[in-house]
């Protein structure tokens, strides 16, 4: 049973606490880097204004023995997603264009496609970086018993670290400045843990550029045009030259399909540029991070593809790889709910590290029931392929059944792509049976009941006034890591370390902070 009541939280403030609280958060955040660039298109080719982040001015309670849990499965899923991406078996039967998503689903199967075409001809880079983020939110089905539940893996683009270490750090300093007024015993300095993202995703980019051998390269981070979180990016940009002098060049894949090049013979990846920044005209690129490229949105013409794939065929290291982009779909995450999968992964010594039962059993556990929308009775037989006429399957009809308690998954990321409860019917009824392979049903995470928080937004422009708001609320906990590993089987190095808060209104089902639903928050842990 909880001692700590969810109900009760944030602490009541008088308008002159929030008006001060308000006043020191926004100017905090100016001070130190917590922005976003305003959304005015298209952007100048200098930033010349900015906002402040969405932010909650509260730290929200989250168990101290979860959040350790957490961040104990983080090595274990670092490995597991490691192992996913060099299985072409595996991710062909999946994922593939002939027997997975890849039938039907376009931009799947123009990745495996261009995937598979690029292994024929030989990779030449046996080694891939991931940069990864576990999602999770607290489940409280009943009698106040909570748990932690996956909401999903990153394997490209997982971002917000940097500014999840800069809020992280405003309630560290709000707390030393005012003592939140003294509103809440729970409110300690040894309840807000310490987060360093920064350095955790620097460390794991600085790993694969040495183990890419030429100090001399600079880290490529494909971005997308218009940027508005920049921010978040140009801290990790600052700590890898601080700390290890490696500098980074910043390309769209608009740019790249003029500027990149791969030398034949070494297969080099050269991006040229002016001259007058390098006396060569061009750096050479010893990783490829990419901060963009998950979505078709990204790939409006073939050109895009085929610079994806250039890039990909060169030497350079990459973060993520299309095997381990494709590793991290949604439809990866329903497949590994299924009997002997994590085992298959996780138990094979061939592969290095074994892990135990109990480590199996504890990932397992943070599953939420999840299937196919075209599943068969015996939950592991696609029948949707042929379908009887006007005839279900079981997976669909199954989504009918308890569409209430649900939320269907397409293979894409980004948010606003999911479809909940009351819409799910009527989104069934319009679905083509040959896209059913395409999506998953998740059963719903139950999140504490009454936990609010003071959330405060910006204006567009950052002209507006906006105070904070108090609302109920929902948290989600992402935790950090990164692997470096190789066609051979092994991981070569990996870590964890750093973590993101996420709180969004209860009323809202998507939970994106680039796409204005969640704002920025931090942890207070607590014994619960």
């Amino acid at each position: 049973m909880s001692s700590f009541d969810y109900s009760l939280w944030p602490p009541n403030l008088s308008p002159t606490q929030l008006e001060t609280l308000t006043l020191q958060a926004t100017t905090y955040a100016f001070a130190h880097g917590l922005l976003y660039l305003p959304s005015i298109y298209p952007q100048p080719p200098a930033p010349n204004s900015a906002i402040h982040a969405p932010i909650s001015l509260f730290p929200s309670p989250f168990p101290n023995k979860l959040f350790l849990q957490a961040k104990r499965f983080q090595r274990i899923y670092n490995v597991l997603y490691s192992r996913i991406a060099m299985d072409e078996e595996f991710l062909d039967q999946v994922m593939g264009a002939e027997t997975g998503v890849g039938r039907v689903d376009d931009f799947i199967g123009q990745l495996w496609k261009g995937w598979k075409q690029l292994r024929e001809q030989g990779l030449v880079q046996p080694l891939q970086l991931g940069i990864f983020r576990s999602d999770y939110m607290l489940h409280e089905p009943s009698e106040r018993q909570h748990s932690l539940k996956q909401v999903e893996f990153n394997t490209i683009s997982a971002s917000f670290g940097a500014l999840s270490e800069r809020v992280s750090e405003l309630h560290r300093y709000l707390f030393g400045l005012t003592h939140y007024f003294g509103v809440s015993p729970y409110l300690r300095s040894d309840k807000l843990p310490d987060n360093n993202t920064i350095s955790t995703i620097a460390d794991g980019l600085a790993e694969a550029h040495k183990a890419y051998g030429v100090p001399s390269s600079w880290i490529l981070f494909v971005t997308q045009p218009n940027e508005r979180n920049v921010f978040d990016q140009r801290w990790i940009e600052y700590n890898l030259f601080q700390r290890y002098q490696i500098r980074v060049i910043r390309q769209t894949f608009e740019q790249l399909a003029v500027s990149a090049t791969v030398e034949g013979g070494t297969s080099r990846l050269c991006v040229s540029c002016f001259p007058d920044v390098v006396p060569t005209g061009f750096v050479e690129v010893s990783v490829v991070y990419y901060r963009s490229g998950y979505v078709p949105s990204e790939y409006t013409t073939p050109t895009h593809y085929l610079t994806r794939f250039l890039l990909e065929r060169s030497r350079a290291i990459k973060c993520p790889s299309i095997a381990l982009q494709l590793a991290g779909s949604k439809k990866i995450q329903e497949v590994l709910t299924q009997p002997t999968i994590l085992e298959r992964f996780l138990c094979d010594k061939q592969r290095g590290e074994v892990f135990g039962d109990q480590d199996i059993r504890s990932i397992r556990d943070t599953f939420m029931d999840m299937w196919g929308l075209d599943i068969g009775e015996d939950r592991l037989t696609p029948d949707s392929r042929a379908p009887a006429e006007g005839r279900e399957t079981h997976g669909v009809h199954r989504a009918r059944e308890k569409s209430l308690s649900l939320v269907l998954k397409p293979q894409r990321e980004g948010g606003g792509n999911n479809v909940y409860k009351e819409a799910i019917p009527e989104f069934l009824d319009k679905l083509d049976p040959a896209e059913c392979e395409a999506w998953i049903a998740m059963e719903l995470i139950t999140p504490p009941e009454g936990v609010g928080n003071y959330l405060l937004r910006p204006g567009s422009t950052g002209n507006e006034a906006k105070t904070a708001v108090k609302a109920d609320v929902i948290s989600e906990l992402g935790i950090f890591g990164w692997s470096l590993f190789g066609r051979d089987g092994k991981v070569s190095n990996e870590a964890e370390g750093g973590w993101l808060l996420r709180t969004k209104g209860k009323e809202s089902n998507e939970g994106g902070v680039a796409t204005g639903f969640s704002v920025l928050d931090s942890l207070l842990l607590i014994d619960d």
